[in-house]
């Protein structure tokens, strides 16, 4: 993975130390707030209902036993003892006081880690697949492309105002694992005929209160103009993003209004332009980069079978392991969501136990999901049977990857300040309901998403079934959404018609469920199903 070098040290201690001069002078009210947010959003500090909450960057989702173990002090000595993953692969901590964010600055500088970038106009952690690097299907490691543009990204000095938050996400393989298409720029790196790796563009996607799905820009970009296709695309929303109404400030407005076809003749001619200009392809720092992601010494002639006469072990393989691009090793997914608990929450102790099984069983690297999960990349499948004994003896061995109670949810009105709705208890009585009922095992994939507000955090508008809280005068009201997709079949899902309140939610979710194991055919998952049969059948058995 990569290793920070002296400018990136240099870079961040100089951050930290810049930033506890602006908290001090807070504290002793010679800033006002006013004055004080652009500030602390520069370091991903947001004030949110309770306290202070703190996201911590962690590009493409990789990190260290060290990082993890890091992690997990914060967790005790500035938190209540627990972190909350999210879908942009970072962590964050909702129980931060501001006398203590320096210092904690400071302590994530230590261990190559910062906050720099995860909050306010300007682009944000990149993304990328989860499995990068260790993935069968996919055509080269994302990581190292991922990196290369956060460091391009990282203080561009043309880009640190941006009309709105900006999010790229980088995949190299058909699946889209990241949803690549709902991103700001969503890059796929691909073969053309001649066997050269290049990269596809689709710019102007997104979610929140106007989900789009991002067009394809530029079926081919060469590799040594990567960075400079990206500055291309984000001058062109530099010049015309509308910096006058933030409801319509995010590219994906401006790509729909321009139409893809004007947006992608502009950027071609500011490409043009840059290439003109005689601007240096990073070559050499690409290089550099690439020998940080080396694959770690995998063993030869290991054994491509586990025993499986234990059956709680054999179900937690079957969904929770995927394959890997080396025989004898699969990348193994533990699950941060137990029945009844809170999705993406982490407590110390179980961050400390991942950091050690990493060191243990994956060649010291952990991966953070987009779907609020952590995954082991690199597992002996002769040695899985010893790690899910110790996952299960810490309540991290739920066999549910993309199952019904794998459940996407925002922090919601627990903890947000923009929330109109809770998410967290939908949450937790949903996941407890169909345990109870045991329809779990039966549903197969089914891909659930909770967001307290329009903001859609929670990635509701791409669930398979998605859930919405909304404000309705004074009461808490939660629309149903059904037939999203962030994957490479990428879909919104649409509303279903009137909302439900917390206990109809619930029982609308097993009403859907139940439609489909009756209309379902052989094969078929839920979004098949819904395709096939469409809204009206689902929207008969929820109205009447």
């Amino acid at each position: 993975m990569y290793q920070y070098d002296r400018y990136d040290q240099a870079m961040v201690d100089a951050r930290v130390e810049e930033f506890r001069d602006q908290a001090r002078r807070r504290l002793e009210g010679k800033i006002s707030e006013d004055q004080f947010k652009p500030l602390r959003l520069m370091n991903g500090l947001y004030l949110q209902l309770h306290a202070y909450m703190l996201r911590v960057a962690i590009p493409y989702g990789t990190l260290n036993s060290r990082q993890m173990h890091a992690l997990a002090d914060i967790a005790d000595k500035y938190d209540k003892g627990y972190g909350h993953f999210t879908t942009r692969q970072n962590i964050q901590y909702n129980w931060i006081k501001l006398e203590d964010a320096a210092d904690i600055l400071a302590d994530l500088a230590k261990v190559e880690m910062h906050a720099i970038q995860t909050s306010g106009n300007c682009i944000r952690n990149i993304s990328s697949d989860h499995f990068a690097g260790a993935a069968a299907d996919e055509i080269v490691d994302p990581r190292p492309y991922a990196e290369l543009l956060r460091q391009w990204s990282s203080f561009h000095p043309e880009f640190s105002y941006l009309p709105r938050k900006f999010k790229i996400a980088v995949i190299a393989s058909e699946k889209d694992r990241a949803a690549m298409r709902l991103h700001d720029i969503g890059i796929s790196l691909v073969r053309d005929g001649a066997g050269e790796l290049g990269a596809a563009f689709y710019v102007g996607g997104g979610m929140g209160r106007t989900p789009m799905i991002a067009p394809l820009i530029r079926e081919f970009v060469p590799l040594d103009q990567l960075v400079t296709y990206s500055e291309a695309c984000l001058r062109v929303y530099n010049r015309y993003g509308r910096r006058d109404n933030k409801y319509k400030a995010r590219i994906k407005i401006l790509v729909h209004e321009m139409g893809a076809e004007e947006y992608a003749r502009q950027v071609e001619e500011e490409f043009a332009h840059l290439l003109n200009q005689g601007v240096e392809p990073p070559l050499a720092e690409l290089e550099r980069i690439k020998g940080c992601f080396a694959d770690p010494d995998f063993k030869t002639d290991l054994t491509d079978r586990a025993d499986r006469s234990d059956p709680d072990f054999a179900l937690w393989i079957d969904r929770n392991c995927t394959p890997h691009k080396v025989a004898g090793y699969v990348s193994a997914v533990i699950s941060l969501k137990p029945v009844g608990g809170i999705p993406g929450d982490a407590t110390a102790e179980q961050m400390h136990l991942m950091a050690d099984l990493a060191k243990e069983y994956s060649f010291d690297e952990l991966r953070v999901m987009h779907t609020q999960n952590v995954v082991l990349p690199h597992v002996e499948i002769g040695r899985l049977y010893e790690l899910w004994k110790k996952l299960e003896a810490a309540g991290l061995g739920t066999p549910n990857l993309d199952q019904i109670d794998d459940i996407i949810a925002c922090p919601g009105l627990d903890y947000c300040s923009l929330a109109n709705a809770r998410s967290i208890p939908i949450a937790q009585q949903i996941s407890e309901r169909f345990a109870a009922s045991g329809k779990g095992d039966a549903l197969g994939e089914l891909k659930l998403k909770i967001s307290g507000c329009i903001n859609a955090c929670g990635h509701h508008h791409a669930g398979h079934i998605g859930i919405l809280g909304v404000d309705r005068k004074g009461v808490e009201n939660y629309q149903l959404l059904l037939g999203g997709s962030e994957a490479e079949d990428v879909s919104l899902a649409k509303i279903t018609g009137p909302g439900f309140d917390e206990t109809g939610i619930v029982d609308a979710v097993e009403k859907v469920a139940d439609t489909y194991l009756a209309q379902r055919e052989d094969g078929e998952r839920f979004l098949d199903t819904y395709r096939r049969v469409g809204m009206d059948t689902f929207k008969e058995a929820l109205y009447g």
